[in-house]
Protein backbone atom coordinates (compact mmCIF):
# COMPACT_ATOMS: atom_id res chain seq x y z
CA UNK A 1 0.00 0.00 0.00
CA UNK A 2 1.38 3.60 -0.85
CA UNK A 3 1.22 5.90 1.87
CA UNK A 4 -0.68 9.01 0.83
CA UNK A 5 0.65 12.34 2.36
CA UNK A 6 -1.09 15.66 2.16
CA UNK A 7 -0.35 18.79 1.14
CA UNK A 8 -1.96 21.62 3.04
CA UNK A 9 -2.82 23.13 -0.42
CA UNK A 10 -4.44 26.83 0.95
CA UNK A 11 -1.30 29.08 0.50
CA UNK A 12 2.69 28.79 0.30
CA UNK A 13 4.77 26.82 -2.13
CA UNK A 14 4.17 22.86 -1.82
CA UNK A 15 5.35 21.52 -4.95
CA UNK A 16 8.96 21.05 -3.38
CA UNK A 17 7.74 19.00 -0.88
CA UNK A 18 5.89 17.01 -3.27
CA UNK A 19 9.41 16.19 -4.86
CA UNK A 20 10.82 15.42 -1.49
CA UNK A 21 7.96 12.85 -0.90
CA UNK A 22 8.36 11.38 -4.33
CA UNK A 23 11.85 10.75 -3.37
CA UNK A 24 11.28 8.22 -0.12
CA UNK A 25 8.19 6.83 -2.41
CA UNK A 26 5.57 8.49 -0.73
CA UNK A 27 2.71 9.73 -2.78
CA UNK A 28 1.59 13.35 -2.33
CA UNK A 29 -1.69 14.25 -2.87
CA UNK A 30 -3.53 18.65 -1.92
CA UNK A 31 -5.72 19.28 0.39
CA UNK A 32 -7.40 21.74 0.56
CA UNK A 33 -10.96 21.03 2.06
CA UNK A 34 -12.04 19.02 5.27
CA UNK A 35 -12.85 15.85 3.40
CA UNK A 36 -9.50 15.28 2.02
CA UNK A 37 -7.95 14.72 5.05
CA UNK A 38 -9.52 11.32 5.29
CA UNK A 39 -7.38 10.21 1.86
CA UNK A 40 -4.03 10.72 3.75
CA UNK A 41 -1.52 9.09 6.35
CA UNK A 42 0.06 12.49 7.08
CA UNK A 43 0.31 16.55 6.49
CA UNK A 44 2.22 18.83 5.48
CA UNK A 45 1.98 22.69 6.33
CA UNK A 46 4.15 24.50 4.44
CA UNK A 47 5.76 27.72 4.10
CA UNK A 48 3.70 31.01 3.09
CA UNK A 49 1.89 33.22 4.89
CA UNK A 50 0.47 32.85 8.22
CA UNK A 51 -1.88 35.43 8.21
CA UNK A 52 -3.24 34.54 4.89
CA UNK A 53 -2.85 30.69 5.78
CA UNK A 54 -5.20 32.23 9.22
CA UNK A 55 -7.88 33.39 7.04
CA UNK A 56 -8.30 30.54 4.50
CA UNK A 57 -8.54 28.07 7.16
CA UNK A 58 -10.95 29.47 8.31
CA UNK A 59 -12.87 30.12 4.68
CA UNK A 60 -12.51 26.50 4.09
CA UNK A 61 -13.63 25.34 7.99
CA UNK A 62 -10.61 22.49 7.57
CA UNK A 63 -9.53 24.35 11.54
CA UNK A 64 -11.16 21.68 13.31
CA UNK A 65 -10.95 18.36 11.03
CA UNK A 66 -6.88 19.38 11.07
CA UNK A 67 -7.28 19.28 15.02
CA UNK A 68 -9.33 15.93 14.55
CA UNK A 69 -6.54 14.93 12.05
CA UNK A 70 -3.19 15.56 14.34
CA UNK A 71 -4.68 13.30 17.33
CA UNK A 72 -4.16 10.32 15.14
CA UNK A 73 -1.78 11.49 12.49
CA UNK A 74 2.40 12.95 11.96
CA UNK A 75 1.91 16.83 10.64
CA UNK A 76 5.50 18.44 9.14
CA UNK A 77 4.94 22.67 9.49
CA UNK A 78 7.78 24.62 7.72
CA UNK A 79 8.39 27.96 8.66
CA UNK A 80 4.58 29.72 8.15
CA UNK A 81 3.04 25.78 9.23
CA UNK A 82 5.24 25.74 12.13
CA UNK A 83 3.72 28.82 13.10
CA UNK A 84 0.35 27.61 12.57
CA UNK A 85 1.37 24.36 14.52
CA UNK A 86 2.20 26.76 17.62
CA UNK A 87 0.33 28.28 20.56
CA UNK A 88 -0.48 31.87 20.79
CA UNK A 89 2.52 33.80 19.25
CA UNK A 90 0.98 37.26 19.98
CA UNK A 91 -0.40 38.53 16.52
CA UNK A 92 -4.10 38.35 16.40
CA UNK A 93 -4.44 38.37 12.98
CA UNK A 94 -3.16 34.49 13.16
CA UNK A 95 -5.57 31.89 14.48
CA UNK A 96 -2.60 29.19 15.66
CA UNK A 97 -3.40 25.71 16.18
CA UNK A 98 -1.40 25.19 19.47
CA UNK A 99 -0.58 21.41 17.77
CA UNK A 100 3.16 22.18 19.01
CA UNK A 101 3.50 23.23 22.72
CA UNK A 102 5.93 26.20 21.15
CA UNK A 103 6.14 30.22 20.88
CA UNK A 104 6.90 31.42 17.93
CA UNK A 105 8.07 35.07 16.85
CA UNK A 106 7.33 35.61 13.19
CA UNK A 107 9.32 37.02 10.65
CA UNK A 108 12.78 36.62 13.18
CA UNK A 109 15.41 36.34 11.21
CA UNK A 110 14.52 39.36 9.47
CA UNK A 111 13.03 40.37 5.67
CA UNK A 112 12.98 38.38 2.33
CA UNK A 113 16.34 40.35 1.64
CA UNK A 114 17.89 38.58 4.90
CA UNK A 115 16.95 35.52 4.00
CA UNK A 116 20.17 32.87 4.45
CA UNK A 117 21.06 29.19 4.33
CA UNK A 118 23.33 27.72 7.30
CA UNK A 119 24.51 24.23 8.24
CA UNK A 120 22.69 22.80 11.23
CA UNK A 121 23.44 20.15 13.26
CA UNK A 122 20.77 17.54 13.84
CA UNK A 123 20.29 15.64 16.78
CA UNK A 124 18.10 13.03 16.71
CA UNK A 125 18.20 9.63 18.76
CA UNK A 126 21.71 8.03 18.73
CA UNK A 127 22.77 9.95 15.42
CA UNK A 128 23.86 13.35 14.48
CA UNK A 129 23.89 14.74 10.72
CA UNK A 130 24.84 18.05 8.73
CA UNK A 131 22.33 19.58 6.94
CA UNK A 132 22.10 22.69 5.03
CA UNK A 133 19.05 24.83 5.95
CA UNK A 134 17.13 27.60 4.02
CA UNK A 135 15.79 30.64 6.30
CA UNK A 136 13.84 32.64 4.43
CA UNK A 137 11.78 35.74 6.71
CA UNK A 138 11.75 32.46 9.12
CA UNK A 139 10.19 32.66 12.73
CA UNK A 140 11.96 31.87 15.82
CA UNK A 141 11.02 29.54 18.10
CA UNK A 142 11.37 31.82 21.65
CA UNK A 143 9.67 29.07 23.99
CA UNK A 144 9.40 25.17 24.38
CA UNK A 145 7.34 23.22 26.19
CA UNK A 146 8.53 20.17 28.51
CA UNK A 147 7.55 17.94 26.26
CA UNK A 148 9.02 19.43 23.58
CA UNK A 149 12.15 18.01 21.92
CA UNK A 150 14.94 20.12 20.30
CA UNK A 151 16.38 18.58 16.89
CA UNK A 152 18.44 21.34 15.98
CA UNK A 153 19.28 25.10 17.14
CA UNK A 154 20.88 27.88 15.14
CA UNK A 155 22.61 30.61 17.13
CA UNK A 156 21.86 28.88 20.46
CA UNK A 157 17.73 29.39 19.41
CA UNK A 158 15.57 25.84 18.88
CA UNK A 159 14.61 25.83 14.91
CA UNK A 160 13.88 22.08 14.69
CA UNK A 161 11.24 20.69 17.22
CA UNK A 162 9.65 17.48 17.29
CA UNK A 163 6.56 16.81 19.93
CA UNK A 164 4.94 13.07 20.17
CA UNK A 165 4.28 12.68 16.20
CA UNK A 166 4.54 16.19 14.86
CA UNK A 167 7.76 18.07 13.67
CA UNK A 168 8.35 21.60 13.20
CA UNK A 169 10.83 23.46 11.69
CA UNK A 170 11.66 27.37 10.83
CA UNK A 171 13.51 26.71 7.78
CA UNK A 172 12.88 25.27 4.38
CA UNK A 173 14.16 21.79 4.04
CA UNK A 174 12.55 21.33 0.77
CA UNK A 175 14.36 24.24 -0.84
CA UNK A 176 17.70 22.17 -0.16
CA UNK A 177 16.63 18.75 -1.11
CA UNK A 178 16.65 17.76 2.66
CA UNK A 179 14.50 14.61 3.07
CA UNK A 180 15.45 14.57 7.43
CA UNK A 181 12.20 15.63 8.51
CA UNK A 182 9.79 14.32 6.27
CA UNK A 183 11.57 10.89 6.66
CA UNK A 184 11.19 11.36 10.58
CA UNK A 185 7.70 12.01 10.13
CA UNK A 186 6.14 10.02 7.78
CA UNK A 187 8.30 6.64 7.42
CA UNK A 188 9.37 5.96 10.76
CA UNK A 189 6.35 5.11 11.69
Amino acid sequence: MVVKIGLLGLQGDYAKHSKVLSRLGLLSVLVRYPQQLSNVQGLIIPGGESTTMTKLIKATGIRQPLLEFADQFPILGTCAGLIMMGNQQGDKRVDNLSILNVQVERNAYGRQIESFTDNLVVNYGNREEIIPATFIRAPQITATGPEVEVLAQYRHQPVAVRQGRHIGLTFHPELDDVTLFHQMAFCSR
